[in-house]
């Protein structure tokens, strides 16, 4: 696809955004959206060197991290994580530049292919990658530092909600996990609320975590126990 092609058509994707909350009525309103949907398009395109050197470590990442990986080309075009991620790299620029509506399909069509569910706003460091990754949620006010790792059916998800005085969630507040630089997450593990999960840290399988871990630690379930059936009981 050459430059021009791809301008227009994000051009009317992003005007089609702006346009969602505009009245039919207001004339003058559409025409700014379209005036406004122009320049994004310029400023995301000019982004894209940028967001392909991300993805670029994203795919090193899985690549060197994967013994099952035979090369770069097959974790671009088999690894479902990739998908999730570059459409998450693509969205997340979009809403840095406040488009509105777009970012959040964009992330939920990967979502619905891959089983990975990554919030457009959440901040996510270069060489990332997701083993497996079926199952996994990333909130939306989650910060992820560089050379994170993470596992199946990872949760980096909210614990409560402060509310309103009608008992709604207020929006707009950080409320997800805070997952600095060089952090193994293994599968199933559940990280919730505003934490920090410090640098060098290995969070094992299963794991439900609701505060702090600090920097360089292990945190693993308590061994599990043998046990036997006599006479023929069951569990």
């Amino acid at each position: 696809m050459n430059v021009e092609l791809l301008y227009e058509k994000l051009r009317q994707q992003i005007y089609a955004g702006l346009c969602f909350g505009c009245s039919d009525a207001d004339k003058f309103e559409m025409i700014e959206a379209k005036q406004k949907a122009a320049q994004l398009a310029v400023k995301f395109i000019d982004q894209l060197p940028d967001i392909r050197y991300q993805l670029s470590t994203d795919v090193e990442a899985a690549f060197l991290g994967d013994p099952a990986a035979q090369s770069r080309a097959e974790v671009i075009f088999c690894y479902p994580a990739i998908k999730a991620i570059t459409n998450y790299r693509i969205a997340h620029a979009l809403l840095q530049l406040g488009v509105p509506l777009i970012p959040r399909i964009i992330a939920e069509m990967a979502h619905s292919e891959t089983g990975i569910d990554i919030h457009p706003r959440a901040v996510i460091g270069n060489s990332f990658t997701i083993d497996h990754g079926t199952g996994v949620v990333i909130g939306a006010t989650s910060i992820i530092g560089t050379n994170v790792k993470i596992y199946q059916g990872v949760t980096l998800g909210a614990k409560s909600f402060p509310l309103d005085d009608k008992g709604n969630p207020i929006k707009g507040i950080a409320r997800h996990p805070i997952v600095e630089d060089n952090v193994i997450i293994y599968a199933q593990a559940t990280i919730l609320g505003r934490i920090t999960i410090g640098a060098n840290s290995i969070i094992g399988g299963n794991v439900w975590i609701t505060s702090d871990v600090a920097a360089n630690s292990k945190v693993i379930q308590e061994k599990f126990r043998f046990g036997g059936f006599v006479g023929g009981d069951g569990i």
